[in-house]
């Protein structure tokens, strides 16, 4: 089975550098298409490495196109003849049984939407070694973590998330892409998995298939995405009726910088708002 890797990136280089690193230490290094959004100074990061690609998509400063970089990738892979797309997050480093899993998997179950279980590293793991990463697994407690080997199917595709994934081409086809009606940060993995719930494309958790996600400083809720949470909560809204993000949205309420009147969260204005912050979401988008 011809497995290519597909990472989205934007700044993050040293992170970025660390995967490679880690991609190319395993047993059998797959092909790596590296989607560059916006960004010139990645294509020197990877190098000129046999079976990496790099692909470029623009971004305007600040403002990043997560889904269409995405898209463009497995595109690429697909290209490229792969009978398995995994895609991982820029940030995470792949375990050493993570491909492996993942093919083993796919090949019990053609038509499923893969996930495996995502341990986030303490600052004290720092930039740890491939041999050293797996003394570091403590799988996210929010979603399923099966036994190495095992498969745990029938999953709850709310709990999807595109840090690591994998799918076969005709799953991939079948699920259309993520939608670019997003723009920006959050959502679109929400929305990928209700599609994959409405094509009857299970979702299935992948002992085994750890990946480990690098530490580096976030705000909770992300502040710093603010206007893109909105915006895309209301194109979410918009497609199936029903509020994502709703964790982020109530902890923005907290804080004052945002209000839902019962047809949209508007965004309020209170001092140090940052300049060019939309006041609301345009009530027809939350319909």
């Amino acid at each position: 089975m011809r497995v290519v890797v597909v990472t989205i990136a934007a700044g993050r280089h040293t992170h970025l550098a660390a995967q490679r690193a880690h991609l190319a230490a395993l047993p059998s290094p797959p092909e790596h298409v590296v989607v560059a959004m916006g960004d010139p100074q990645v294509a020197g990061v990877v190098g000129a490495v046999p079976g990496v690609h790099v692909v470029e998509v623009p971004a305007a400063p600040g403002h990043l196109p997560l889904a269409l970089a995405r898209n463009t990738g497995v595109e690429q892979a697909l290209g490229l003849g792969a009978d398995l797309v995994v895609l991982l997050d820029v940030d995470c480093l792949p375990g050493r049984g993570l491909i492996d899993a993942y093919t083993r998997a796919a090949g019990r179950l053609e038509h499923a939407l893969l996930c495996g279980p995502v341990t986030y590293l303490p600052a004290e793991a720092g930039s740890p070694a491939p041999g050293e990463l797996q003394r570091w697994t403590s799988p996210h407690p929010a979603r399923p973590a099966p036994r190495d080997g095992r498969l745990e199917r029938g999953g709850d595709h709310r709990l999807f998330w595109s840090l690591s994934f994998a799918c076969t081409p005709a799953t991939w086809r079948r699920l259309g892409g993520f939608c670019t009606d997003y723009d920006g940060y959050g959502g679109e993995d929400t929305d990928l998995g209700m599609v994959a719930s409405r094509e009857a494309v299970e979702l299935v958790w992948v002992g085994g298939a750890h990946a480990y996600h690098q530490h580096h400083p976030v705000s909770s809720p992300p502040v710093e995405h603010l206007d893109d949470i909105l915006r895309n909560a209301a194109t979410y809204h918009r497609r199936w009726g029903e509020w994502p993000m709703e964790g982020w949205l109530r902890a923005f309420a907290e804080r004052g910088l945002v209000t839902y009147d019962g047809t949209a969260w508007r965004r309020t204005t209170p001092a140090g708002v940052p300049p060019g912050v939309p006041a609301a979401i345009p009530e027809e988008m939350a319909r």
